[in-house]
C-alpha cells in the first residue's frame, strides 16, 4: 500500500531504499515560502542504524503491513530475551540491544507488545505500568518525618529507585515504566 509523505505515522513500516524501516518520529515542516515537507527519523530493520531523512510532503511512500503481539518474558538465555506468545508457543529470542531499557522491568511471565515486521521483531512495548519486589530497602531512620522523604531501594530485577520510607524489603510496589518512578504499593 502506497502513502503520501504527510500521511506517516509513528510506529508504521516503510520501505526505504530498499530496506524495511520503522518510523520512530514524523515532523511536518512548511518553512516560510518552501515548499512543505516531511522530517522522519527511521529505523532500519536490517541493520538496526537510525537515519534522519526528508521527504516532499506528496511524495508516495511504500508501506509494510506490521503485526503485533502479546508476547510473555520467559527466561533469558545467555545475553538473549527469550519471549513466548502464549497463543501458540512460538518462542521469539531479542538481543540486550533490542530490549534496552525494558530489561530494568521484566520478570518472568511479565507481558509485553511486541510488534513483527516480515517476522522480525522491531518494537518492544511494555504495559504503562508493573509490579514488582523489593529485593532490598534500607531502614528509614528515626526522626525522617519530612514531608515526601524517599530512600533508594533495589526492585527484584536490579534496577534501584527511590520509594517512601515506609517501603520495605518483600512488599510488592507499582512502578511506572515511563519514567521509572514508585506509583504505589501494590
Amino acid at each position: 500500500m502506497s502513502v503520501n509523505a504527510n500521511e506517516l505515522r509513528k510506529g508504521q513500516a516503510i520501505q526505504y531504499n530498499s530496506d524495511v524501516c520503522v518510523v520512530l518520529e514524523v515532523t511536518h515542516r512548511t518553512p516560510g515560502n518552501l515548499r512543505a515537507f516531511v522530517q522522519a527519523i527511521l529505523r532500519s530493520i536490517r541493520t538496526g542504524k537510525s537515519m534522519d531523512v526528508r521527504f516532499s510532503s506528496a511524495e508516495k511512500i511504500e508501506t509494510v503491513p506490521l503485526m503485533t503481539y502479546k508476547m510473555e518474558f520467559s527466561y533469558k538465555s545467555g545475553d538473549d530475551y527469550v519471549f513466548v506468545n502464549p497463543e501458540n508457543y512460538e518462542e521469539v529470542t531479542v538481543t540486550p540491544e533490542f530490549v534496552g531499557d525494558a530489561k530494568n522491568f521484566l520478570t518472568e511471565n511479565s507481558l509485553v507488545t511486541m510488534t513483527f515486521v516480515e517476522e522480525k521483531a522491531v518494537i518492544l512495548e511494555l504495559p504503562s505500568s508493573v509490579i514488582l519486589t523489593v529485593a532490598n530497602a534500607p531502614e528509614g531512620l528515626k526522626g525522617d518525618s519530612a514531608n515526601n522523604v524517599q530512600k533508594t531501594v533495589t526492585l527484584e530485577t536490579g534496577v534501584e529507585i527511590n520509594a517512601p520510607l515506609f517501603i520495605k524489603t518483600g512488599e510488592k510496589i507499582k512502578v511506572d515504566t515511563r519514567t521509572g518512578k514508585y506509583m504505589e504499593r501494590a
